[in-house]
């Protein structure tokens, strides 16, 4: 059997995705990561096969345009124009990916949460597929806060009302996405099939697996029996070699801070980063700040910094004291991994309700970026940095992960769903037998 996994085109979504890919090829399974070409270096590097799929769309001045306005934006404004993108780029994602599930004789995909528009495509061809979540899996029953909000959570009468009042109040986000799946499905002949006031209709039915932990996830949900908690998808191996100064180390109590790689756009967080850091006496600051600030803009610099656009981020935060983070789920579970307690800055997207569970689980603290200064967010490095039980809760999480074993797990599971063993046993293709579905749908 032949199985695809098809990742979103952002770091945070490729590292995790092909660490997974690498692991079910290493138990002897063929496997291909489709994404956009730009993305083939991560593939190269978890030793992967390649297809590029979608070049027309994620190369269109519409695309290019989205990408440019959405590393300054924050909040609900920048996560509204995150599903805009999904909505737009549909119908063109998906009609290549029907061609290149048939050139490459696919048997089985894998696909992100993020596109869960895409399941179309295999649920027309009678191909079983599996859903991942490398972002925080999307709670839209209201049994716990949506992740784009930073609420604490318990389950009060009144909690559970705010949780549902907040899904009414942001449903006109998500709604251009599904009315964007909704048209496809009607062009290929799937919309009767379809229950569309089911939020998780086009959620795998044989298998739905988070790389979040159980321990890090608010109680409250009931989720279906193909959900799976299993932990990061992640091994220290498989990624795209970064340069460092490792010389410029001076040995000090390492504080590393990163804005993640799709929102970093806003340079004031930069600096109220490097200020609230040069308050700390007899440390060091790394900060990475990707490929949209000019790092010669950021003021008020602790003298002994190292200012990075990039960073082999696993191999750092196992020698830092402190991670300064946007809250995107990838840097908050490698954080969890190597014991490090954090200070969030959530941005948009799942970030917030990370940041929320960080402050849940007592292994770092947060502050909305409305809220951010160099007062609040020095107050909060001192409180993480001074308390000890914020490490130790972050050492009893790396516990987990370790006992949990999460990529093994999710591995597992894929197999099961799948039906396939650790030996590869050959199935015949039924690649050549797909017929490209006529669709009327546009692009949203």
């Amino acid at each position: 059997m032949k199985i695809a996994f098809v990742s979103v085109p952002v770091p945070g979504h490729l590292n995790p995705t092909s660490t997974l890919a690498r692991r079910l090829k290493a138990r002897g399974n063929d496997v291909v990561l489709i994404s956009a070409p730009s993305t083939e270096p991560f593939a190269h590097a978890a030793q992967l096969s390649f297809v590029p799929y979608g070049e027309s769309v994620s190369t269109s001045s519409t695309v290019q345009e989205f990408r440019q306005q959405i590393g300054s934006l924050h909040g609900l404004e920048a996560l509204a124009l995150v599903w805009k993108i999904l909505a737009w780029t549909h119908k063109g994602l998906a009609d290549d990916l029907f061609r290149v599930l048939r050139e490459e004789r696919i048997d089985a995909v894998v696909l992100d949460e993020g596109q869960a528009g895409l399941a179309l495509v295999p649920m027309y061809l009678g191909m079983p597929y599996a859903t991942i979540s490398n972002s925080f899996h999307l709670d839209f029953t209201g049994g716990t806060p949506l992740c784009i909000f930073d609420w604490p959570h318990d389950s009060s009468p009144q909690s559970l009302a705010r949780n549902r009042e907040g899904l009414r109040k942001t449903n006109h986000i998500f709604e251009p996405s599904r009315i964007a799946a909704r048209s496809y499905a009607e062009g290929i002949g799937l919309d009767q099939r379809i229950d569309w006031n089911d939020p998780f209709a086009l959620i795998s039915k044989l298998a739905w697996i988070t790389q979040s932990l159980k321990e890090f996830d608010f109680a409250g949900t009931e989720w279906p029996s193909q959900f799976h908690h299993t932990g990061p998808f992640h091994d220290g191996a498989g990624r795209i070699d970064v340069d460092f100064p490792w010389d410029r180390l001076t040995g000090e109590p390492l504080i590393y801070a990163s804005m993640g790689t799709g929102h970093n756009g806003i340079q004031e967080i930069f600096n109220t980063i490097a200020k609230a850091a040069g308050t700390q006496p007899g440390t060091q600051l790394v900060l990475s700040i990707g490929q949209t600030v000019d790092p010669k803009m950021i003021q008020s610099l602790p003298p002994n910094s190292i200012v990075v656009r990039s960073a082999p981020q696993q191999e750092l935060l196992a020698r830092s004291s402190l991670c300064i983070t946007h809250a995107g789920l990838n840097t908050t579970l490698e954080s969890l991994m190597h014991g490090v307690p954090m200070v969030a800055i959530p941005v948009t997207n799942d970030q917030p309700g990370n940041a929320a569970k960080i402050a849940h689980t007592k292994t770092g603290a947060f502050v909305p970026i409305e809220e951010l200064s160099v007062p609040r967010l020095s107050s909060l490095i001192d409180q993480v940095m001074g308390n000890p039980k914020y490490r130790q809760n972050a050492m009893r999480m790396k516990e987990t992960i370790a006992e949990t074993n999460g990529l093994e797990r999710a591995v597992d599971l894929l197999e099961e769903a799948f039906h396939l063993s650790s030996q590869r046993t050959p199935v015949p293709s039924h690649g050549s037998e797909h017929q490209a579905p006529s669709t009327r749908a546009s692009n949203g």
